[in-house]
């Protein structure tokens, strides 16, 4: 049929094309997602031991046991509806007996107190020692790093210091870090700051013969100048080019943020619409990228006031406080999974029950959807490979399978359960909806 373009009229245009769309598809690759921990716990580094989440562990099985016994006294304090709650309960015991830390961070900033140059240095040596001993007992987390101080103009030669001094000895003793290592930098102001950290990280990599970008990079979004800059523009995309590949997640600090642009202390909260903003900034900034992104903290923690030997009045006054501060841990947890926030920080092992409870309670709820949808999408592919098309809609299938994925990584789904799905599990691990289409389609006879 007679047609009116010309490819060698449209050379450079298509030149130009096929590079602004390969740019776009290296920037956003979308796909391939890898396992996000649905929190992350911070500890003061002077009392980080190699079987510390065995330890906060304990403590919140015990809280668990103490005050949410049953299903019935779940859905009590959450609103649960019964049935969900029965599916709930022993889901939440049995993930806080086999894992109840899944990402820990070392903590040498705000959890860290004050010390001198010289307990810093030993407390530096000991946690890398721990962290080693750790890995041979495998006892640590899934997913494990350190948060630094800030690279500031006063700390940044004490940060850089006690970073090498934890790597060095950790590397001479295992040659190579922990699974799903990190290291965390707070308080990040300008683009120059992840840069330092990521040329320190390479000297450490060089000197340890280690793979490029084997030490990855988490940033702490605390300062409103990363949301919107002096020149009116988004820093957050500057920052993570800053980390040369490195970066694998952003962490939101809410409390610092709403400090920064004068939120008073007793309206400071992770519903503030301040908060909402940045984070669906950050949300924008990152879309596609494989960047992963947590929440902040609730601060009301489910510690009982009263201690010893009980009255039946101290003891209601303990439910009482535990119960509302549970509740609220709740709320929040599932005000982030609402606005696609899948992690946040727990402070408090007490926090770990409510953390798993609303985990679970989400994806249980969205279960049957989602399931109907990725089968729908799995049909619809099928089809379009069946009559020689393309299916392009593959992006919102990943989604869906990230779900099932991530619902599977912390434990909220049964086999059965996602065997609705329409995948089995083998093709969940490839973890790319592509792949398993490409699988599926190589079978067929």
């Amino acid at each position: 049929m007679p047609l009116s373009l010309s490819e060698s009229h449209l050379g450079p245009a298509l030149e130009r094309l096929a590079k602004a769309n390969w740019m776009f598809d290296q920037r956003y690759p979308a796909d391939a997602a890898q396992r996000q921990p649905v929190h992350s716990v911070y500890g003061g580094a002077h009392r980080f031991k190699s079987d510390t989440a065995a330890k906060l562990g304990a403590i919140a099985l015990d809280t668990f046991a103490k005050y949410l016994p049953d299903p019935a006294a779940l859905a009590c304090v959450t609103a649960m509806d019964a049935r969900t709650a029965e599916a709930v309960h022993p889901r939440v015991r049995a993930k806080l007996e086999r894992e109840p830390i899944e990402d820990f961070r070392i903590d040498f900033e705000d959890g860290y107190g004050c010390h001198t140059g010289e307990e810093e240095d030993a407390h530096a040596l000991e946690s890398a020692l721990q962290t080693a001993r750790g890995m041979r007992a495998a006892s640590l987390p899934p997913f494990i790093g350190i948060r630094i101080k800030p690279l500031a103009s006063a700390l940044w030669p004490r940060a850089m210091r006690t970073l090498d001094i934890y790597l060095t000895h950790l590397l001479e003793n295992t040659g190579a870090p922990p699974a799903n290592f990190v290291v965390t930098l707070p308080k990040v102001t300008s683009p120059a700051q992840p840069a330092a950290l990521h040329a320190m990280l390479d000297q450490i990599e060089a000197r340890f013969n280690l793979p490029p970008r084997t030490l990855r990079i988490e940033l702490m979004m605390e300062a409103p100048q990363l949301i919107v800059d002096e020149h009116g523009v988004c820093a957050i995309p500057a920052l993570i080019d800053a980390c040369n590949g490195r970066c694998r997640g952003l962490h939101f600090g809410p409390y610092d943020y709403t400090t920064a642009v004068g939120i008073p202390g007793s309206h400071q909260s992770l519903h503030h619409p301040s908060c909402d903003f940045a984070r669906h900034m950050m949300q924008s900034a990152v879309a596609g990228t494989r960047i992963q992104l947590s929440d902040g903290p609730t601060k009301t923690l489910p510690i009982p006031p009263h201690r010893g030997q009980l009255t039946e009045q101290q003891q209601a006054a303990n439910r009482d406080v535990v119960h509302h501060a549970m509740r609220v841990h709740y709320d929040d947890v599932r005000r982030s999974l609402h606005h696609g926030y899948y992690q946040g920080w727990d402070l408090h092992p007490a926090q770990f029950p409510m953390r798993y409870a609303a985990v679970y309670s989400f994806f249980l709820e969205g279960l049957d959807r989602a399931a109907g949808r990725l089968r729908n999408f799995l049909d619809s592919a099928a089809q379009a490979t069946t009559l020689g098309a393309a299916f392009d809609d593959a992006a919102s299938a990943q989604g869906l399978l990230n779900f099932f994925l991530q619902g599977h990584a912390c434990g909220a789904f049964t086999p059965a359960e996602l065997a609705q799905s329409g995948l089995t599990l083998d093709e969940l691990r490839t973890r790319s909806f592509t792949a398993i289409m490409d699988g599926r389609r190589t079978q067929k006879p």
